[in-house]
């Protein structure tokens, strides 16, 4: 078999599932000569939350954290995480935002797309299937990995084998919440290798605690690509360990062919950032346990310190198991969404007003949304009581919700006039109207440091978490 590629998230998922996503760029800068000397087969460092957060809690563009990255990694392939029709934001956009996007990101540094959709619904993929294509990106088709009475290795591989057709370069399992089991992972990685001609690329966390034994029994089943996060921001909500798997593979037929020397340096330049996080209570010990209650539970990574910032903003650590039990509750009766951006967020805080208010006397307009239809097509039976309860009498949504969406660019630039400096603004506003419109304000207003060294030019940064 040939070596196994790492692909190392500890600039984007390693940071969002253990500290929100609070990573500065000033915090990335110096290992990233380091990081682009080790071999990856790419660096995971931009999409998911990393672009709401930039702007809303470090002041920072990201768009401009992309430029500085490419600049500073001219020999790894950068990678992004992007939300189907969703983009980066909670809602579906039009299709010819979608289209900009994948266009801006791909002309700003992005080499690999990985695209998913939280219901599994390939209508929702469509799009940004073929922008990616079409504007010269490497486009990673995910698969939103979850186990349910609707959810069985069947369904993933006639899923994988739609993806392909698609359009997609490479097949990823999004194991977001650690619910793949070692065994399975095997399993699925060997049915997936005989089925789809495709590289495919294993994505698991180390929430459970079975995070390293899944991938290495992937990589025995011939998985070409995993994730995994050097050790300072690896394991609990993360991502496994990248010098773990590199150590325990060394000398096999699965040999990565990375060095643990050069690992190590860029771990110490992180562990740093880490300690300075904990210090700033940016980064709660609460993420870092293993609790293998996540397989009952179901809740990703990024989910999981989000309802700890929720409960702790109403008072309420005290319910955080209480709302853990609630959360299948919940899901069953939404018919089964895998947990993944957004359905994680509206499952997770609905669960949160079911504990605190009681069972769906207060209903959120996403928790609607979902039940109409508006996301696209539940994977399972919804509970109809608690459909009727959210929309009454009002019809569901069957077709490609993006087919109901007029084109709305022209939209956004005309909002924007005067306030956007370029085409990634009026995107940046598109996707968080007011926190980008804040951010803008922020930004004319602060001075413009002096050119560094390197020729990056700055702007002074606040930490307003």
């Amino acid at each position: 078999m040939a070596k196994l590629q790492i692909t190392d998230t500890i600039l984007r998922d390693a940071h969002q599932s253990q500290a929100a996503t609070r990573m500065k760029t000033e915090d990335m800068i110096p290992a990233l000569e380091i990081l682009d000397k080790v071999g990856y087969w790419s660096l995971e460092c931009w999409g998911g939350a990393t672009f709401d957060s930039c702007m809303r809690f470090l002041n920072e563009d990201p768009w401009e954290r992309l430029r500085t990255l490419k600049k500073h990694l001219p020999n790894t392939k950068l990678q992004m995480l992007f939300r189907g029709q969703n983009i980066l934001g909670y809602k579906h956009y039009a299709d010819d935002v979608v289209q900009n996007f994948c266009k801006k990101s791909i002309e700003n540094g992005i080499d690999v797309v990985r695209v998913f959709d939280a219901l599994n619904d390939p209508r929702n993929l469509e799009a940004a299937i073929k922008f990616v294509k079409e504007y010269g990106g490497i486009c990673e088709t995910a698969i939103s990995y979850t186990t349910s009475p609707v959810h069985n290795e069947d369904y993933f591989v006639k899923l994988a084998l739609e993806l392909e057709k698609m359009g997609a370069d490479v097949i990823c399992i999004k194991d977001m919440a650690n619910l793949l089991l070692p065994y399975d992972a095997y399993s699925l990685v060997k049915k997936l290798k005989e089925n789809v001609s495709v590289p495919i690329h294993l994505h698991t966390h180390n929430t459970a605690g079975t995070g390293d034994m899944t991938n290495l029994m992937a990589a025995q089943a011939g998985v070409d690509i995993v994730d995994c996060a050097l050790s300072p921001m690896a394991n609990g909500t993360s991502n496994p360990s990248t010098e773990a798997m590199v150590a325990t593979l060394k000398g096999t037929d699965r040999d990565t062919g990375l060095d643990l020397v050069t690992l190590s340096k860029a771990a110490e330049h992180f562990r740093g950032i880490a300690n300075k996080m904990k210090a700033e209570g940016t980064l709660d010990p609460k993420v870092l346990n293993v609790d293998p209650n996540a397989l009952l539970y179901q809740v990703p990574g990024g989910m999981l310190s989000n309802l700890i910032s929720q409960l702790k903003q109403q008072n309420a650590e005290d319910k955080y198991y209480e709302v853990l039990a609630e959360v299948p509750r919940v899901r069953e009766d939404f018919g089964y969404p895998p947990l993944v951006t957004p359905t994680s967020q509206i499952v997770g805080t609905q669960a949160v007003l079911n504990v605190l208010m009681g069972r769906y006397k207060m209903i959120s307009k996403e928790s609607k949304g979902l039940l109409r239809g508006e996301y696209g097509r539940l994977p399972g039976k919804v509970n109809e009581d608690v459909r009727k309860l959210a929309i009454g009498d009002a019809e569901v949504i069957t077709v490609r919700p993006a087919d109901l969406i007029e084109p709305e660019l022209e939209k956004y630039r005309e909002e924007t006039k005067g306030i956007a400096k370029s085409e990634e603004d009026v995107l940046s506003y598109a996707l968080f109207p007011q926190v980008a419109k804040k951010f803008f304000e922020f930004r004319d207003a602060a001075p413009v440091a002096a050119p560094q060294e390197d020729g990056v030019r700055t702007i002074n940064v606040v930490d307003l978490s």
